[in-house]
């Protein structure tokens, strides 16, 4: 059996790492992502530890700390890896964060949004988040097209509805796996996306459709966000 992958994606601010086997999050500084793509062999991967050392050293740092820092810090990366391959978001602009205006959605997409919120709310109590990514890119092979930007934003306003009546946690990874879902049952594709911020460290998920990322609250107008894990194809 495959085993599950390891997620990342760079930013200038270092590299924000998905493990699909736990659900956990790394997110490493400019330093510890240097280490991502250290060569396994002994002597390759000291003279690459040395060569970091050096390059950190010339900022000013102390030569000493870096290299046991960057020792510390790959053997944490092996025992992550596990022998696993680590699959890599291509570097991108900042997507374009879109803020709808209020409306009423329709009743078909109620009615999705009911069931996408239940079967988001049972997946992510019941199932590891491996096995909840997996149902997440079976609804894209659903028949449908891509979604519109306000199409998508009618179905998070109706899944935000059917959350309110939900006596618990409904937040950013339930809200946008049951969009991602209930977009699916109406016909439509948003890419559903999962991703972490370095300054405050935080993993956030979210939809994105027209190449927007849909339904974020104002004070997200700079996106700070890297997107490491996409289910979906680029065009939702």
């Amino acid at each position: 059996m495959t085993q599950p992958g390891i997620y990342a994606a760079r930013g200038p601010a270092g590299a924000a790492v998905l493990d699909l086997a736990t659900g956990r999050w790394s997110v490493l500084d400019p330093i510890g992502a240097t280490l991502l793509d250290l060569p396994a062999a002994a002597p390759d991967r000291a003279a690459a530890i040395e060569d970091a050392t050096g390059r950190w050293a010339a900022t000013g740092a102390d030569p000493d700390r870096v290299r046991a820092d960057l020792t510390r810090a790959a053997a944490d990366l092996d025992r992550l890896r596990a022998g696993r391959t680590i699959q890599y978001i291509p570097p991108g602009p900042p997507p374009t964060v879109h803020f709808p205006p209020a409306a009423r959605p329709a009743l078909r997409d109620r009615a999705a949004a009911g069931i996408g919120l239940t079967v988001a709310l049972l997946l992510l109590r019941a199932l590891p988040i491996r096995h909840v990514v997996t149902v997440a890119r079976a609804a894209t092979r659903l028949p449908g097209r891509p979604a519109r930007a306000h199409e998508a934003d009618a179905v998070l306003t109706a899944v935000r509805s059917a959350g309110a009546w939900w006596p618990g946690r409904v937040a950013c990874l339930e809200e946008s796996l049951a969009c991602h879902l209930a977009a699916a049952l109406t016909g439509h594709r948003v890419r559903w996306v999962l991703g972490a911020r370095f300054a405050p460290r935080g993993a956030h998920a979210w939809v994105e459709a027209d190449r927007l990322v849909i339904g974020q609250d104002e004070h997200d107008r700079l996106w700070p966000y890297l997107p490491v894990l996409l289910v979906g194809d680029s065009n939702a």
